[in-house]
């Protein structure tokens, strides 16, 4: 069972949408539509935080796991499973290059 714990916000954050409500605000709205409009954004603040915290918390937990994984001692089993690979590029674009730099400069020379 998890517990509905509502902290109240910051008084800041109650400035900032305090300001963007009236900012937004309509010639014949009423001051209850601006709270109204500014509990919305506050709650939209509210919401991005609890966000940005918990996307922290995540790269934290990763950055002390990828740590912890270079902290621990290689196996000499891991190295010997190493494979050596070698890229071989065909030869056939490097003959057309070839050629046609040649082309240009003969018909640019002569």
């Amino acid at each position: 069972m998890t517990k509905n714990t509502y902290q109240k916000p910051s008084q800041q954050t109650q400035e900032d949408a305090m300001k963007l409500a009236k900012a937004i605000q309509r010639p014949a709205q009423t001051k209850e539509q601006t709270k109204l409009i500014a509990q919305g954004i506050q709650k939209g603040i509210d919401l991005y935080k609890k966000q940005q915290k918990e996307k922290a918390r995540e790269l934290n937990k990763r950055l002390k796991k990828t740590t912890r994984q270079k902290d621990e001692p290689v196996d000499s089993d891991d190295l010997e499973n190493e494979v050596l690979v070698v890229y071989r590029q065909h030869w056939l674009p490097w003959l057309l290059l070839t050629i046609s730099w040649l082309g240009m400069g003969i018909y640019i020379f002569r």
